[in-house]
C-alpha cells in the first residue's frame, strides 16, 4: 500500500503524502522513525499550515488508515501533536505500544497539557518534548517526558551543556539531538552523553505516499453537527458515514484499531459505530473537522460505489435489513481497489471482514456475491449475463427489476453529489 516517493502512481487527488526520518542509537542503528506532515511531493512542511491541521491530516489520513506500526516499518514513531488535540486526548484513538507522542515548541495551554500528559501516561503512551530550549515554562513538563529533543546549537558547546544539565537532572529521560550535519557535531554530541541521533548527517526524510479519498466536507460538517448533540444516535451517525465511501473505509479500519488483536467480524457499518462508542465517534470527528479535509465534490468512481451500494441494498432488502446493510457495505467496498490502488484482497485483510462477506467481496460467492456480480454486469450493460444471473439467485424476478433499481441507484448518487456540490461550491 506504501509507495516511496516519486515512483507512486496514484492519481493526484488521490494520493496522500507523509515523510518518515530516522532516529539513530549510538551504534547508528535505526531506533525509531519520526513521521511528518507533507501535502505535495515536495519534502518540506507546508507553508501556511497549522499544527493542528497537519495533526490532523497526519493523524486521519495515514495514522488511522495505513496504521502507525507499517508507517514505522515496525519500529517506534515518533509522531507530532498540537496541544488542542492533546486536550482532546486524540491519542486514545491510537494503541500506545510503539508510539511516542511529539508535545511540539509551540505548545501553550501548559498547565492543562501537564494534566493531560499525566493522565494519557497511566495509560501507557510515551511522550517526547520537541525542540527544548531551556525555557522555564516546560519545567512541568520535564519529569513527564520519556524523550527530550534538543536541536545542535552554534558553537556546538552550547548543545552538549545543555545536554549534560538534562542528563544530570533527568538520568531516566533519553536525549536525542536533532539537525546533526556534520562528523564533528556528531563526535561532540555522542561523547557529551546523548542517548539518539537525528539529522541530514545520517539520513533525511524519505517520502512515503498513500492512496486515499477524502470525505465530503458537507458529510463532516453533517457529522459535526450530529455528535455535538448531547446524545448521540448511531443510527443518524450511519446513515451519514454509509454515504461517504472514505468515512466508510476509516470507520472499519479504527474499530479494527481499537480492538488491538482480539479481531472483531465486522458484519456492516453499523457494527462498527455501535462498537466504537460515543467517545472514539465523537474523537473521529472532531479529528475530520479539525484537519479541513474534502475534495470539492466526490469523484466519479466514488459516485460508482454509492450506486453500487444502493443497487445492492435494494435488491437485498428482501433478506432483511441486516442483509440489505451488509450489501451496501460491500457495494461501497468493491470499488477501494481503484480508488486506493491497492488488491481488493489486501483491503479485506486489513479490515478483518467477516470471511462470508469476504468471500463476498473476492470472489462473488452467496447471495451478497450474487448481488455485487449482478450490480457490475448491469453496470456494464451486459443484460443478457445479468439475467442469468438474476435467474440463478431469485428466479421469481423479473428483469425489469434490475433496470428499476440500476435508475433508483444512480439517481441516488446523483442526488448526493448535487447536494454535496452545491453546498460546498
Amino acid at each position: 500500500m506504501l509507495m516511496s516517493g516519486h515512483i507512486a502512481k496514484s492519481k493526484k487527488d488521490a494520493v496522500q503524502y507523509i515523510a518518515r526520518q530516522a532516529i539513530f542509537n549510538r551504534e547508528q542503528s535505526v531506533a525509531a522513525y519520526e513521521l511528518l506532515y507533507r501535502d505535495s511531493h515536495n519534502n518540506a512542511f507546508p507553508i501556511g499550515v497549522s499544527d493542528g491541521q497537519a495533526t490532523g491530516r497526519l493523524f486521519f489520513n495515514s495514522l488511522l488508515f495505513i496504521g502507525v506500526e507499517r508507517l514505522a516499518a515496525g519500529a517506534p514513531a515518533f509522531i507530532n501533536l498540537s496541544d488542542e488535540t492533546l486536550l482532546q486526548e486524540l491519542p486514545k484513538l491510537l494503541r500506545p505500544q510503539g508510539l511516542v507522542i511529539e508535545i511540539v515548541e509551540r505548545s501553550t495551554n501548559l498547565p492543562e497539557l501537564v494534566t493531560t500528559v499525566a493522565k494519557l501516561k497511566k495509560l501507557g503512551y510515551r511522550f517526547a518534548l520537541d525542540d527544548y530550549d531551556g525555557d522555564e515554562r516546560w519545567e512541568a513538563l520535564l519529569p513527564l517526558m520519556d524523550y527530550i529533543k534538543i536541536e545542535v546549537l552554534e558553537p556546538v558547546i552550547k548543545t552538549t551543556m545543555m545536554l549534560k544539565k538534562l542528563k544530570r537532572r533527568f538520568p531516566e529521560t533519553k536525549i536525542i539531538v536533532e539537525r546533526i550535519e556534520t562528523m564533528e557535531h556528531y563526535s561532540f554530541i555522542k561523547s557529551a552523553g546523548a542517548d539518539y541521533f537525528q539529522g541530514f548527517f545520517f539520513a533525511v526524510p524519505e517520502m512515503l505516499n498513500h492512496g486515499n479519498v477524502e470525505p465530503s466536507k458537507l458529510v463532516v460538517l453533517d457529522l459535526l453537527r450530529c455528535t455535538a448533540k448531547q446524545s448521540l444516535c448511531f443510527k443518524e451517525i450511519q446513515q451519514r458515514i454509509a454515504k461517504d465511501l472514505s468515512l466508510t473505509a476509516r470507520v472499519l479500519k479504527l474499530a479494527n484499531a481499537k480492538a488491538g488483536e482480539d479481531k472483531i467480524e465486522i458484519r456492516s457499518i453499523a457494527q462498527a459505530v455501535v462498537y466504537l462508542g460515543e467517545d472514539a465517534i465523537r474523537q473521529f470527528v472532531k479529528v475530520l473537522a479539525l484537519s479541513e479535509l474534502g475534495a470539492d465534490k466526490p469523484s466519479e468512481l466514488t459516485k460508482l460505489g454509492l450506486a453500487r451500494a444502493k443497487f445492492l441494498e435494494q435488491f437485498l432488502l428482501p433478506g432483511g435489513d441486516e442483509m440489505a446493510q451488509q450489501g451496501y457495505l460491500i457495494g461501497l467496498m468493491s470499488v477501494l481497489d481503484a480508488v486506493l490502488d491497492v488488491e481488493l484482497s489486501v483491503i479485506v485483510d486489513e479490515f478483518s471482514l467477516d470471511p462470508d462477506l469476504s468471500s463476498a467481496l473476492l470472489s462473488y460467492k452467496g447471495l451478497i456475491g450474487g448481488a455485487l456480480r449482478l450490480a457490475i454486469e448491469v453496470e456494464r450493460n451486459n443484460i443478457q449475463e445479468a439475467e442469468l444471473i438474476l435467474n440463478a439467485i431469485r428466479p421469481a424476478s423479473s428483469i425489469e427489476l434490475l433496470f428499476s433499481l440500476a435508475l433508483d441507484s444512480r439517481v441516488y448518487a446523483d442526488e448526493i453529489y448535487a447536494v454535496v456540490k452545491e453546498k460546498v461550491a
